[in-house]
């Protein structure tokens, strides 16, 4: 419902709240509005049983080909695209990117600026990656997550992979056909892309803090003879985390004959409340038993821990008789990492260089995630759950005026004051073309990063609050729904006679 910011100016808080009630109510179709119509005229983005909203003849006349849609970066890079958005353009500010600032910043060493290439390495590396990479990868896993243990990781547990999808395009195209995919994830067009498996997803909810129902979970592995359970940790988009005794009994479901996969890209991007805390982090590998026997599969690379994503050098950690599984696949599906690089990263992942950034992230990821929550709570923007975790803020719209309350319409909006973030919509793992958009739990959201600098984080709030400005001072019409004056003239009508 509006709040009290929301007071048009001579008209009563009651017949705004009426006003908004009644917008609600008329708006509950894709037809009518512009973002979702124009969400829907691309290709891929078709529900079933309505029709195309443009014809693309792309997508029609090209014998044998099925477009799969897109994933929430590149749709709204389209968009904004559309809207004059390129990445040497002044005054955009880009809330939407998955990957972190690549700049310095303090307390962290300098980004490598050039790197040597070694006349070997002009050839093909294997499809497993560098030895000595492979084994840096098992070290630092060792040291950070299993001193003391007698089952410890060698370069045979680690396969290095171009980047997250390759490796989890690796996992899914040598594992079983069932996954459990609990909470939203930007990975199920990946999944999808195997016609063989299935997923099944788990909506977690705001009243449990998105948090993960393990008796749920280990209920749906029995009673559905589940062979595989996917999972971000920390999670995306809602920045929560799975940690201690519930990370330990999510790696336990491995000892059920269920193979566990865990996406760890954000694993550093941890913000403890005590300065003493600064520099742990979290993974699976705490708590595996047998590395060669338990089925855990970790995913993670330089992307965003080490602030590389350009680098596209990731690694898949697990059992022996996986990682060369992975080899396999990785001749026919990717071919391999980059050979210089690989050999560029392996002193970037000595323990006490990872220390060294691990802490020097989460001080400054911290301090910016801070600022933005600061900021969105003068705005009235209330966010339910904050993040503990990633560099993401999974933001609730439902409050706000009947035309921004979803994610696609306040996704448009923001475009025309040069701002880009993701809406909700497209973290949700039911496809698109099963339900009506306003049906989706995710409807209602936007995904926030707090990735970009500092001075970018602050254009794209600013934008937003020229955006909620306009529509709580009532200032035209957002977001080509149906007329304004309509609804005001229908509001007006229900006051007089009530």
């Amino acid at each position: 419902m509006a709040t009290e910011q929301s007071t048009l100016p001579g008209v009563s808080k009651h017949h705004w709240h009426l006003t908004d009630v009644v917008y609600k109510v008329m708006n509950k179709s894709e037809d009518d509005s512009e973002a979702h119509k124009i969400y829907r005229s691309y290709p891929g983005h078709t529900a079933k049983g309505r029709a195309p909203a443009t014809t693309n003849i792309a997508e029609e006349t090209v014998p044998g080909i099925q477009h799969p849609g897109s994933t929430g970066v590149i749709y709204c890079t389209d968009r904004a695209m559309a809207n004059g958005f390129s990445y040497d353009a002044d005054g955009w500010a880009n809330l939407g990117q998955g990957a972190p600032e690549v700049g310095d910043i303090p307390g962290a060493l300098p980004k490598p600026t050039q790197i040597p290439i070694p006349h070997d390495s002009l050839e093909y590396a294997p499809t497993t990656g560098v030895k000595a990479l492979r084994q840096a990868v098992a070290d630092l896993y060792n040291h950070t997550y299993r001193q003391g243990m007698k089952s410890l990781y060698n370069y045979e547990n680690v396969c290095i992979v171009p980047g997250g999808r390759a490796g989890l395009s690796r996992v899914a195209s040598v594992i079983g056909d069932v996954y459990q995919i609990p909470e939203y994830t930007s990975y199920s067009s990946t999944l999808a892309a195997f016609k063989r498996l299935l997923p099944i997803p788990t909506a977690l909810t705001a009243d449990m803090e998105y948090k993960l129902d393990l008796e749920k979970t280990k209920k749906d592995v029995h009673e559905q003879g589940l062979q595989v359970i996917i999972a971000s940790n920390p999670r995306n988009p809602t920045g929560q985390v799975i940690r201690e005794d519930d990370l330990k009994q999510l790696v336990e479901l491995a000892e059920s004959k269920v193979t566990v996969v865990l996406d760890e890209f954000y694993s550093w991007y941890i913000y403890p409340e005590k300065e003493e805390e600064l520099g742990q982090s979290v993974s699976a590998a705490a708590y595996v038993k047998d590395v060669n026997e338990d089925s855990v599969v970790i995913i993670d690379g330089l992307t965003k821990n080490w602030r590389l994503p350009g680098w596209r050098v990731c690694w898949v950690i697990g059992p022996k008789n996986m990682i060369s599984a992975l080899s396999q696949s990785g001749s026919f599906l990717d071919g391999g990492a980059n050979h210089p690089l690989q050999l560029a990263a392996i002193p970037l992942l000595r323990p006490e260089v990872a220390q060294q950034d691990k802490i020097a992230l989460q001080k400054h990821f911290k301090m910016k995630r801070d600022h933005v929550l600061a900021r969105l709570n003068t705005m009235d923007l209330k966010v339910k759950v904050p993040p503990v975790a990633t560099f993401y803020i999974w933001l609730d719209l439902s409050d706000l005026p009947g035309e921004l309350n979803n994610g696609l319409t306040f996704f448009e909006e923001l475009l025309k004051e040069k701002t880009i973030v993701v809406p909700g919509y497209f973290f949700d793992i039911n496809p698109a073309n099963r339900r009506d958009l306003f049906a989706s739990p995710c409807h209602h959201f936007v995904r926030l990063s707090f990735g970009p600098p500092l001075d970018q984080l602050d254009l794209g709030l600013d934008a937003m609050e020229r955006v909620l400005a306009r529509a709580r001072k009532g200032q035209g019409h957002i977001g080509a729904y149906k007329t304004w004056d309509v609804v005001e003239g229908v509001a007006q009508h229900i006051e007089k006679h009530i």
